[in-house]
């Protein structure tokens, strides 16, 4: 597959299967996760990109790493899906994962047919995107019962974005429709 995984852990351990995953699933390109500006350099030679969270103790840990790409200006990295690989399936951790703008959270098996379904999930299909101050990620209102997972959703008052995205492989993201919205 002509993208490029970049891998959010540690160097051993879950990072490391995590890496040896993206190469066997035949990622193009397979990276420890440096930094935005790593990312957006590599946007220029990989236009879609996967940001493969390794498993750990807190998904709230990993809150920085998923800001800073959700937030990032660059839209091949915003856009790009964040996928974090769960332990176990605790609906804490999902929920946890879910507010902070992860595209899917895969429990183990982690059988390779089994992940690389879970990713071409997000290729050549419509997303549907989520912006406010505070959150940016898969709307996930309908899906959510009812729960806002942190973001200010309609009838509650503010300003909200709702993007339809569309990545490619050989394209990364295109932007299909941007709606802003003033709630009151």
């Amino acid at each position: 597959m002509k993208a490029c995984a970049f891998v959010v852990g540690p160097p051993d351990g879950p990072g490391a299967a995590l890496r040896d995953m993206a190469r066997r699933l035949g990622f193009e390109t397979v990276l420890p996760f440096g930094g935005v500006a790593q990312a957006d350099a590599q946007a220029a030679q990989t236009p879609l990109m996967f940001f493969l969270f390794a498993a750990v103790d807190d998904p709230r840990t990993l809150r920085a790493a998923a800001e800073a790409v959700r937030f990032c200006p660059g839209r091949r990295v915003r856009f790009s899906p964040l996928i974090y690989f769960s332990e176990s399936p605790s609906m804490a951790a999902i929920r946890q994962c879910a507010a902070m703008g992860f595209d899917d959270v895969i429990t183990l098996p982690f059988t390779p047919s089994r992940v690389a379904d879970r990713l071409q999930r997000q290729i050549d299909r419509t997303q549907v995107y989520f912006e406010t101050a505070s959150y940016f990620g898969p709307d996930r209102r309908a899906s959510a019962g009812g729960q806002e997972y942190g973001h200010s959703g309609r009838g509650s008052g503010g300003r909200h974005r709702r993007l339809e995205i569309i990545r490619s492989i050989p394209g990364g993201v295109s932007v299909l429709r941007d709606d802003a919205q003033v709630v009151t």
